[in-house]
């Protein structure tokens, strides 16, 4: 099963941080909705699950099968709670899923790439800059050095950019 990491950067590396002031730009909440609709599903994280049923974004998934990664055993009704990546990729599996969106957060993220989990990076890159955010694992022998391949790129509009790079040693690298 080939797993996309989906992310949305700032133009200075950082993960982009939305809120009531700093909305997410539609471009990007555009793209996210394509690229999981074209997987039939998406992994997250609980904490951005419930930032997204907050800000009223959850709905729009419902066709969706949406994994929920959590260490504890969240009430989520509608979406299969994981515990760990791999038994969400399991899960995926199971269900016939030939790709898994992996979308957030950065915690999530972290431990998708530290397991080697990952066969695909795709950044949305907002055209911001911020001086404090969240970063992708960078620290870990694994990763200290590793090329990645540009497989893509595409101007989404209003200077938002989306680059996907394929990881050597997956499957589409």
């Amino acid at each position: 099963m080939k797993t996309m990491l989906w992310a949305t950067l700032t133009a200075n590396g950082n993960y982009a941080q939305s809120g009531p002031d700093n909305p997410p730009k539609q471009e990007a909440l555009e793209d996210f909705a394509a690229q999981a609709r074209a997987a039939g599903n998406f992994i997250v994280g609980r904490r951005t699950f419930e930032g997204m049923l907050a800000s009223g974004g959850g709905g729009a998934f419902g066709e969706l099968d949406i994994v929920v990664v959590s260490s504890g055993n969240p009430d989520l009704p509608g979406v299969k709670v994981a515990a760990s990546p791999k038994e969400a990729l399991r899960y995926l599996r199971e269900r016939g899923h030939r790709a898994a969106l992996l979308s957030g957060g950065a915690e999530l993220h972290n431990a998708f790439l530290g397991q080697g989990l990952v066969d695909e990076l795709v950044f949305v890159i907002a055209p911001t800059l911020e001086g404090k955010g969240l970063r992708l694992l960078t620290d870990t022998d694994k990763y200290k050095h590793q090329e990645a391949r540009l497989l893509d790129f595409k101007a989404l509009g209003n200077g938002v950019l989306r680059l996907r790079y394929g990881i050597p040693g997956s499957e589409q690298a």
